[in-house]
């Protein structure tokens, strides 16, 4: 039998399929601990700036929770997210989970997003979807909707419950409507899903909003291309001219 750790390693270089090994989320022994630290290592060598939009490929996720400030106790409920390449938005590859919470839940938390306590009270816990989630992003970019609220929980339960730090490259979907249409003050993902006529099956829904959040970046792709960017690189260099 291969050894896992092995395992883990041969399939970020892609020469194994993720179907042909367990999963790290159930994984406890060091070689969970080697997957993500090979994992940032990864994601640090990595240079996406010079990929070419129609090649870059990118995890758009979205997180649902209890509030806004991690720190003061804050907790994840859910993570959704879908994969994409340049502009296509990849339907059949996405993750959702929810988030094991025995704490009650706000009457405003359960209404927005329907999440029920019975729900979280049966769900896996942080620690092994976390892994799963970084299991399914390898070492790809993200991108979210007001990226700086996922960023903050992020960087907080990595930090928390797996005792390392967010490495990852994660992109705020103003990155690209800030270029391909400057003049309008598009703020809520309501207001730029509107714009562009994008329709999101059920709203503050983790895996639902992802896949919106997604369709929204492919826009702001397509018409960045046609604007004349070539990749990630180019778009940073626009903006610091006129920032």
């Amino acid at each position: 039998m291969m050894n896992p750790m092995v395992r883990f390693i041969k399939q970020l270089s892609g020469k194994l399929s993720p179907s042909m090994y367990t999963s790290v989320a159930h994984q406890t022994d060091p070689a969970s601990i080697a997957f993500l630290r090979q994992l940032q290592r990864d994601v640090k060598a990595k240079d996406v700036l010079q990929i070419p939009f129609s090649e870059l490929k990118v995890t758009v996720f979205d997180l649902e929770t209890t509030g806004f400030h991690p720190q003061k106790g804050d907790k994840i409920l859910s993570i959704g997210a879908v994969k994409m390449v340049g502009d296509q938005v990849m339907e059949d590859e996405t993750y959702y989970s929810l988030v094991n919470c025995n704490e009650p839940l706000s009457e405003h938390v359960k209404n927005l997003t329907g999440i029920c306590e019975g729900e979280l009270a049966e769900a896996p816990s942080l620690e092994q979807v976390l892994k799963e989630f970084y299991q399914f992003i390898e070492s790809q970019p993200l991108v979210a909707h007001h990226a700086n609220h996922e960023k903050s929980f992020m960087q907080h339960a990595t930090s928390s419950v797996l005792k390392l730090n967010f490495q990852h490259r994660i992109m705020d979907t103003s990155f690209l409507t800030k270029v391909v249409v400057p003049k309008k003050d598009l703020i809520t993902l309501d207001d730029c899903c509107n714009h562009f006529g994008i329709s999101i099956e059920k709203r503050h829904h983790a895996l639902h909003d992802a896949i919106g959040t997604a369709k929204l970046w492919a826009e702001g792709v397509r018409l960045t291309q046609q604007l004349g960017f070539s990749n990630l690189s180019d778009v940073y260099a626009h903006l610091a001219k006129i920032s």
